[in-house]
């Protein structure tokens, strides 16, 4: 089991947007960035990630699940480009600032730290479980594996 970020602009596709397609869930499309989609490459069936509202908001707002590996994302032109589809598993009740992830001594070797531009990212084990917890959310009940 792995862990990632997702990144999103709340008016291109929010964390509410995401929800509503449920447990059928969404292609992750858009992304055209070569690091972003070698991350998605590597997903597999029930590795769990991090909604993120970037640009406005900033925050970690919910927790995905992926429910289809890679495959040709339906928004490109171009075959390279790929994606997975991800569900909303469960909101995280007090959104986790980028601020309050800077500010946290445990969190600051992790990318989005260092590499915030990333859309798609990987996050440690230790990093899920300590934002689930700045979050609200029992890491225990979304961390599998």
């Amino acid at each position: 089991m792995r862990y990632w970020l997702y990144k999103s602009e709340p008016s291109a596709w929010s964390w509410d947007e995401q929800k509503k397609k449920g447990d059928a869930g969404e292609e992750w499309t858009g992304v055209r960035n070569h690091q972003a989609r070698n991350f998605m490459r590597e997903m597999k069936l029930g590795d769990r990630g991090f909604f993120y509202h970037s640009n406005e908001g900033k925050a970690v707002v919910g927790i995905v699940e992926v429910v289809k590996e890679i495959h040709p994302d339906s928004t490109a032109d171009d075959p390279k480009w790929e994606c997975v589809d991800i569900k909303a598993v469960t909101d995280v009740p007090e959104p986790v600032t980028l601020d309050a992830i800077k500010a946290e001594p445990k969190l600051k070797d992790m990318v989005l730290v260092n590499n915030s531009r990333l859309s798609v990212q990987p996050v440690k084990d230790e990093e899920f479980a300590v934002i689930c917890e700045m979050g609200g959310v029992d890491p225990k009940a979304v961390m599998k594996g």
